[in-house]
């Protein structure tokens, strides 16, 4: 049957309205009582109308069956209209129960499914004692960390971004400008969401009401935080100078700082966790930690899910990766092999860490990995190809299957997405806040082999984990609701 075009243009705009009418209640849950709504994972906090109306639009294909506003506005209507606690809600997956049971009272559904955080809301209560962050360097993760970490501060003000530390250049009104401007805009990841303000007196950004302090030094021994107000603070450290313990050890002796978070694989004793997998090995007198890398973040969960259901006997990780700001624009000395010659014109062939240490994750996946990787062209977005020998066999579709159903019910949902479609490239996943993204078009499985893709944004993505690795060790955790079925 033909859709008459008046009656879908006129469907749309009515849904649009709907969509608008949502946003200031997602606002007020959010600021109010520290509820974080998402549509299947996906925030829809500080989202626009569109947004919004496509996030439902994307529950097809995780469900099988349409999503609308109009069978979720009532069910964040309610929510707004309780007394909630702090919590993360799913207001996808309440939507999709909600219409399966054809709908009805949705005040007593939302009372029913969020039993647990009803009346439960305490202003003077949160879900854990704010925590001062500080981010020594400033580069391309470091700015990626302070839009996360300003974008969160509404909900209950927990991670608080005080300072962050840079080495001096001279005018200190022009560098403070350049470092507003380069955070203010960015030609991968768009412009900055808000507002931000430059004070050369005080040395201070304000980005959307934080006040960030800059500091200017060229090692950790000039610092005495407490000198900012900042005390008790994790310093997360996004340069890659020092990677062991006796170097990060320099962030420790600060006065002010309790913890030191690295932003690249850790070497020695040092703990390399991938958030989802093994945060819980951080014990509270983990003073120095890793967040390992962008590439061991991507491929870690889906081979932990995949070695759980199917054991892994061996296999080969190969990495196309963006080229990083480590390599040359043009030819020209570098101390590692063929990084020398133009990022920007040339696949480079190089070696990845990555194999090696996912077994600092998952230790009984130990010398089965080996691995290599190219660096190519492109600013941002990689790829990791997981080519794997199993246990069991399997097929395709039960393979890609498995994989979707991690994506949205496990506990793997932050770190596993899913895709299926065939038209999709590299830009598609710029600013995707998942470690992986599996490309389901692309799976190979016959018997025990099997071929995966899997995208990642290698800024956004991994950054994302960081920041989950910081909520962990600043003892902020949130409820998360519905809970998974069994």
């Amino acid at each position: 049957m033909s859709q008459q075009p008046e009656i879908v243009f006129q469907e749309w705009h009515d849904n649009q309205a709907i969509a608008e009418q949502m946003i200031p209640l997602i606002g007020s849950l959010y600021r109010r009582n520290n509820v974080v709504t998402t549509m299947f994972g996906r925030s829809l906090f500080n989202r626009s109308v569109i947004r919004i109306l496509k996030d439902h639009r994307f529950v097809r294909k995780i469900e099988g069956t349409e999503l609308s506003v109009r069978d979720t506005f009532p069910l964040v209507q309610a929510m707004a209209e309780l007394n909630l606690g702090p919590a993360h809600v799913d207001v996808g997956k309440l939507g999709v129960a909600f219409k399966k049971q054809g709908g009805g009272d949705a005040m007593a559904f939302i009372r029913e499914h969020l039993a647990e955080i009803v009346d439960s809301h305490d202003p003077q209560a949160g879900t854990g004692e704010p925590k001062d962050v500080v981010l020594y360097g400033f580069g391309r993760i470091g700015r990626i960390l302070a839009r996360v970490l300003v974008e969160k501060a509404g909900g209950g003000n927990l991670l608080r971004l005080r300072a962050i530390v840079v080495r001096g250049r001279g005018d200190i009104a022009k560098d403070l400008e350049k470092r507003a401007s380069l955070l203010r805009r960015d030609s991968v990841h768009g412009p900055f969401h808000g507002t931000i303000s430059v004070c050369a007196e005080s040395r201070t950004l304000t980005a959307n009401g934080n006040v960030i302090q800059v500091i200017y030094a060229d090692s950790p021994s000039e610092i005495d935080y407490t000198q900012y107000g900042i005390t008790n603070a994790v310093v997360v450290d996004n340069t890659g100078i020092w990677r062991d313990e006796a170097g990060l050890s320099q962030h420790l002796e600060c006065k002010g700082v309790s913890k030191a978070l690295l932003t690249a694989p850790g070497k020695g004793d040092v703990k390399n966790i991938v958030y989802g997998i093994n945060h819980s090995d951080i014990s509270a007198e983990d003073r120095i930690i890793s967040a390992a890398s962008c590439t061991t973040n991507a491929i870690v969960p889906v081979l932990k899910v995949l070695n759980d259901e199917y054991g892994i006997e061996h296999g080969h990780v190969e990495t196309v990766h963006s080229y990083t700001n480590d390599q040359n624009l043009i030819d020209n000395y570098h101390k590692g092999d063929r990084r020398g010659r133009s990022a920007p014109l040339n696949m480079v062939l190089t070696e990845t860490g990555a194999a090696k240490a996912v077994a600092k994750a998952l230790p009984e996946l130990g010398g089965k990995l080996t691995g290599n990787a190219i660096r190519v062209p492109t600013p941002n977005v990689s790829m990791a190809i997981l080519n794997l020998s199993l246990n069991k066999e399997v097929d395709r579709e039960a393979l890609n299957d498995y994989l979707r159903r991690m994506s949205i019910g496990s506990d793997f949902q932050k770190q596993i997405d899913y895709v299926d479609s065939p038209e999709v490239v590299s830009t598609d996943f710029v600013g995707n806040r998942h470690a992986g993204i599996v490309d389901a078009k692309a799976t190979i499985a016959q018997g025990r082999h099997a071929v995966l893709y899997v995208w990642y944004d290698n800024e956004f993505g991994y950054s994302c984990q960081v920041i989950r690795i910081l909520q962990q060790i600043s003892n902020v955790a949130f409820l998360k609701l519905p809970h998974a079925a069994h």
